[in-house]
């Protein structure tokens, strides 16, 4: 055999020990990388929604905590608003307690797909000296989800004596008297 007819052959079976993917093997494959996603991002979904319920439920923990700790340190009632819990000064005032994260303390008072309230309830205290607001007697803390059962599921509420509540319909409470009707975590 010549040297030519040697090449040629050895570049003939060297393309047949070359095939790729035909179509149908790409579209399997496509399919069962579709089927795995399908099972995979409902329980995604689910897991994140209880990673921001979780969330939500210790960040009114911490509202709770923190509007009793600014009662007891500035004896001016309970926080006037949710923004005097926060707060960047050098040093921490009855204006600016700094005992929460900026994020839920400052306009649009969200974190973790939750929106955050703090009021105020009954009758104002006199004010403390040094302080530019009154506070209250009482208070209610709550937890919305952004988007009902998309980033969470359930609303979450607190007020004295800091007991946390849940809404299985992921409302907004409008009052303590509505947070006290709901049933306790």
């Amino acid at each position: 055999m010549c040297i030519r007819q040697m090449n040629r052959q050895a570049r003939t079976e060297g393309a047949e020990g070359q095939r790729g993917f035909t179509l149908i093997e790409l579209l399997i494959v496509v399919a069962i990388i579709l089927v795995i996603a399908a099972i995979a991002i409902p329980s995604f979904l689910r897991s994140r929604m209880a990673a921001n319920e979780a969330s939500a439920v210790e960040h009114v923990r911490a509202i709770s905590t923190a509007v009793t700790v600014y009662s007891a340190t500035w004896s001016n009632g309970y926080a006037p608003t949710m923004g005097t819990l926060g707060g960047t000064a050098i040093a921490a005032t009855c204006d600016q307690a700094e005992l929460l994260d900026p994020l839920i303390t400052t306009p649009p008072f969200q974190k973790a797909g939750y929106t955050f309230s703090y009021s105020g309830v009954g009758p104002n205290t006199p004010p403390a000296a040094g302080c530019a607001a009154q506070g209250y007697n009482s208070y209610l803390a709550a937890a919305v989800p952004i988007i009902v059962g998309a980033t969470g599921g359930r609303s979450f509420c607190s007020d004295l004596p800091g007991v946390i509540h849940f809404d299985v319909t992921g409302n907004a409470i409008a009052s303590t008297a509505a947070c006290d009707a709901l049933p306790p975590l």
